[in-house]
């Protein structure tokens, strides 16, 4: 039994690695993005990727919808958008004279959701429910959408002009908020050969990008992920993590109980993708950034002092003391 368990482990992290592959051949290089986003897949969860336009959002998205036979759609987000642009409306049918309910772009499996930030709080809202119960309520009725089911969000900086912050309920619903940063020297010249080597301008580098998982291997990455085996001293590891952003100096709100449960399911993803069965204190440090930077907020005299998320989250990892296991 234990072999065979082993096996499959070991041919999910194979599977990974060749979505990890294929996904490369469109992303130049931000490894560490990616492997934060096929961590999130494999743990069911919806990521929040943030960088400055130009950087590769949407082309990481449609690489990954390109690579998974999934069906997938695309919202754009704008300043006057309304919710029943996302989940759909009802409509008087002339022909039966009944009200006919028509689904919105969210009824899909793998949503892009374009600059989510461009549009207010009111229409954000309508991904709330979606996000949480995998249903959409339309006209009284809950709509299930289809398994697997997964939001990525990009944004720009929150400073950037016309855009609007996340309520805390919304950003709650990501597991991960994952920045992307400038890429290196030589990483940025492959970009541009490749984005301009026999490509016009309207198009991205997403030629030889294929298919190689389906919604079924998904869902058996993400069954696997879930088995895990997780000691209970790496889960109150997890717990004292997100406990003890409550009351660190310059942090005004802290984590929610939500931080520990994307901790411990991040972890489980994480150690599925090296290939393990069991979740080590380091997979649980691997992804506590992205788990965690965008459910805490900063004190006013932290940001008087241009003080950031991502330092003080990396003060508080230091603090709490790992176990040995």
């Amino acid at each position: 039994m234990e072999s065979t368990q082993l096996n499959a482990i070991e041919e999910a992290a194979a599977m990974i690695d060749a979505l990890r592959g294929t996904i490369h051949k469109a992303m130049v290089g931000q490894s560490a993005v990616i492997d934060q986003v096929l961590i999130a897949l494999v743990a069911s969860g919806h990521v929040l990727l943030e960088g400055v336009p130009g950087l590769g959002k949407t082309l990481l998205v449609r690489a990954l919808a390109k690579a998974l036979s999934l069906a997938h759609g695309r919202i754009q987000f704008t300043p006057d958008m309304l919710p029943s642009d996302i989940t759909g409306h009802a409509i008087l049918d002339p022909a039966t004279r009944q009200l006919r309910v028509v689904r919105g772009p969210v009824f899909t499996q793998l949503l892009l959701a374009d600059e989510i930030n461009r549009a207010p709080a009111k229409t954000q809202s309508a991904l709330l429910e979606v996000m949480q119960e995998y249903q959409v309520t339309l006209e009284g009725h809950g709509l299930p959408v289809a398994r697997p089911f997964m939001v990525l969000a990009t944004q720009n900086p929150v400073e950037t002009e016309g855009t609007y912050p996340l309520p805390e309920a919304q950003l709650d619903r990501f597991l991960f908020k994952i920045e992307i940063g400038y890429p290196s020297g030589a990483e940025e010249v492959d970009i541009v050969v490749r984005a301009t080597d026999a490509q016009a301008g309207n198009e991205l580098p997403l030629s030889e990008v294929t298919p190689c998982l389906d919604a079924a291997a998904v869902m058996k990455l993400q069954q696997l992920a879930a088995q895990q085996r997780i000691d209970a001293q790496v889960i109150d590891y997890a717990v004292r993590m997100t406990r003890a952003t409550r009351d660190y100096p310059g942090l005004a709100v802290g984590a929610s109980s939500r931080g520990a449960l994307a901790l411990v399911r991040g972890g489980r993803a994480a150690a599925l993708l090296d290939g393990r069965d069991y979740v080590t204190p380091d997979d649980i440090k691997r992804i506590a950034l992205p788990a965690l930077r965008h459910r805490v907020a900063l004190a006013p005299d932290a940001l008087l002092e241009g003080r950031k998320t991502n330092d003080l989250l990396a003060g508080v990892i230091e603090t709490v003391a790992a176990p040995r296991v």
